[in-house]
């Protein structure tokens, strides 16, 4: 079966069942496309002394949208590729089988999710390293730091490093390389104004291409003083498309207040975190911290119960049961519905018995 990542949010599934008439008989049945919408959520589960709480199951979890409860498709803990229902319940950990969702057409959402499981596995990683006018000082330093971060990743993560002042320099694009991406780090120069959230916008846009984890980890060191994208829109786009993202402030970006608060309400929005590091020892520490924390996320996929609601999505996640409900949880707390770009024109035809005859094209929201 091919896998096919479309710049659409959900999960579009479309079955061949008959074609055009150069490679079907005249009584083939009509083609028919069934159209699903994945949200993913990466959850980080603490205790009360902030230690992460692992092995837990998917029956530990619920998860409502808009106070509905929905079914969980797909679970996985950390690193490990990412298992559709039926395959966790045969995990002794896991949750019971039977929890799938049907359609009419007799493709199952654990079907689906299957496809799915093979791409999401680690993380995608966008690295974005403030480059500006700021950075004079303390620039090999966040370098090293930053390489230090990259070689310490998982191997099933991808990493991408973005650099920006007043523009966003695309240095390495997402690739499982990293010497690709180490020479992107050693390359960058400091240079202009810093325009941050107009390139983090950028770079959201840029990850939400992708299935499975996506992360933004940013290293700034000093406030935004050239954007036009406001803040607020750059953290409504990475909740709607489920990117996370992580900030790094050094003191210098604490100068400004206004930029502490923002950092802090941005990252607390799409599930990530703030860090604000003091020396080249707290960067080095913040870096580690965000490693531990991919390491230990869950990821955890539904398709939306039936809802009316075309705007605003909220989601609340919580644990089952008196024992894990003093547990914290850290995910996003909702997302908007975006518009589906999809042409049934660019569709292939494939003849009966093809392994292509079923194409899935997934991306998560």
């Amino acid at each position: 079966m091919k896998i096919r990542q479309l710049p659409a949010f959900g999960v579009t599934l479309v079955l061949f069942l008959a074609g055009g008439p150069r490679l079907f008989s005249q009584d083939t049945e009509p083609r028919i496309h069934v159209t699903v919408d994945m949200v993913q959520l990466n959850v980080a589960v603490t205790d009360n002394k902030g230690n992460y709480v692992t092995n837990l199951r998917p029956q530990d979890f619920v998860i409502t949208e808009d106070g509905i409860q929905q079914k969980i498709a797909t679970f996985g803990e950390g690193n490990e590729a990412t298992r559709r229902l039926e395959e966790a319940a045969a995990d002794p950990k896991s949750a019971p089988a039977g929890q799938t969702h049907g359609s009419s057409d007799g493709v199952t959402v654990g079907e689906t999710a299957r496809d799915l499981s093979a791409v999401v596995a680690g993380a995608n990683v966008f690295i974005l390293f403030d480059t500006s006018n700021y950075m004079y000082r303390g620039f090999v330093f966040a370098q090293d730091a930053i390489s230090d971060f990259v070689r310490s990743l998982d191997g099933a993560d991808r990493i991408a490093f973005y650099s920006y002042s007043r523009d966003l320099s695309r240095a390495s694009g997402l690739t499982a390389d990293r010497m690709q991406v180490l020479r992107g780090v050693r390359t960058t120069t400091a240079g202009d104004d810093a325009a941050l959230y107009n390139c983090l916008l950028l770079t959201v846009k840029d990850a939400a291409q992708y299935t499975g984890r996506k992360v933004i980890v940013v290293f700034s060191n000093g406030p935004d003083n050239s954007s036009m994208v406001p803040p607020e829109d750059v953290a409504e786009l990475a909740q709607s498309t489920g990117t996370a993202i992580y900030m790094i402030s050094t003191q210098e970006a604490q100068i400004e207040p206004v930029s502490t608060a923002v950092f802090e309400r941005m990252t607390a929005a799409t599930g990530g975190k703030a860090y604000f590091a003091k020396n080249w020892r707290d960067e080095k520490r913040a870096f580690a911290s965000i490693r531990d924390d991919l390491a230990h996320l869950y990821s955890i996929s539904y398709y939306p119960q039936p809802n009316p609601n075309r705007g605003w999505r909220s989601i609340s996640v919580k644990l089952v049961g008196q024992a894990l409900k003093k547990h914290h949880i850290r995910t996003r707390d909702g997302y908007r519905m975006q518009p589906t770009r999809f042409s049934a024109s660019s569709i292939p035809v494939y003849p009966p018995g093809s392994d292509a005859g079923a194409n899935t094209s997934a991306a998560a929201k």
